[in-house]
């Protein structure tokens, strides 16, 4: 009587297993993680690992054979050069995404008013920059930059204008970065703002024409309000590509003139690979971490309070 016990006991234990496994795969929301999960196992593989791992390198000292704690952002803190580094990151990646933002609001409205047979086309056109590799178009850059032969400086001598040092002095090597960084992520900010144009309804523009609101305030009370939460979202994934760009002044500038260019990539780059001291390359691309974080606190945390408001 006992055994008999025992086994309806375990026979409906098992049906109601099945029965919960079978509720659960039913749900939404176990449906959508088995089906993220291959990419939540690559981004563990591709990004968490790297991190913890370049966390663990940091605090190695140069020949990676002795644990020297923070021993490697202590001597970057006194370093001069790393301190302009930090101040050129922010001033370009600041200034860069600024750019971007108001020339991707400008395109974006420019085409958002052409007929829509007509929009495809410029929407193609305007994305070129932005889907062309970053390395393919700063080499084309830096033809157009060349010392001897660059295009822009024999434009400026038909007007009888001296020749630019583009890339052989400090500030118009730091103009030329910027430059060349806006004009490759602009049209992401296009696409991006020309997607929340599409989502704001006509009858709102309709009703602000009535009560007499001329362009420029349907575009402050209504357009910008209505995509505020886009603005900041692409302006903080913008930020993060921007900080963490490698490519546009590694091709352009390397750095130079006398580092006046380096960014945390480029700079860890020259330090650790370079340099042959990877534990403190590894400590000048962390310190983005702690600025990107703030960032992206202040962003979230306003797109949050805004959306419990509405």
């Amino acid at each position: 009587m006992t055994d008999a016990v025992i086994r309806t006991v375990k026979v409906v234990g098992r049906a109601r297993r099945r029965a919960g496994f079978r509720q659960a795969m039913r749900r939404k929301s176990t449906i959508a993680f088995f089906m993220t999960l291959p990419l939540i196992l690559l981004i563990a593989l591709l990004v968490i690992y790297p991190a913890f791992y370049s966390l663990h390198l940091a605090t190695l000292n140069k020949s990676m054979e002795r644990f020297v704690g923070l021993g490697n952002f202590a001597f970057l803190f006194k370093r001069e050069t790393f301190w302009m580094v930090v101040e050129q990151s922010c001033i370009f990646a600041l200034t860069a995404v600024l750019f971007k933002a108001i020339f991707g609001f400008v395109v974006s409205h420019f085409v958002h008013n052409i007929p829509s047979k007509g929009q495809r086309k410029w929407r193609g056109m305007l994305l070129v920059p932005w889907v062309i590799p970053p390395a393919m178009s700063t080499l084309a850059w830096l033809w157009l930059f060349d010392p001897s032969y660059s295009a822009f400086n024999w434009i400026l001598e038909k007007f009888s204008i001296g020749p630019v040092p583009w890339t052989g002095d400090a500030y118009w090597a730091r103009f030329s970065v910027i430059l060349v960084n806006v004009w490759i992520g602009a049209p992401f900010f296009m696409i991006m703002y020309l997607a929340a144009l599409k989502s704001v309804p006509e009858e709102l523009y309709e009703a602000a024409s009535i009560d007499g609101a001329n362009w420029w305030q349907r575009i402050w009370y209504v357009t910008l309000p209505m995509m505020r939460n886009i603005i900041a979202i692409t302006a903080l994934f913008s930020t993060i590509v921007t900080f963490a760009n490698f490519d546009i002044v590694r091709i352009l500038t390397a750095g130079g003139p006398i580092d006046r260019t380096h960014v945390f990539a480029t700079w860890a780059f020259r330090v650790g690979i370079e340099g042959g001291d990877i534990p403190l390359g590894a400590s000048v691309s962390l310190f983005m971490v702690p600025i990107l974080t703030v960032a992206a606190v202040f962003i979230l945390r306003d797109i949050t309070r805004r959306g419990n408001q509405a």
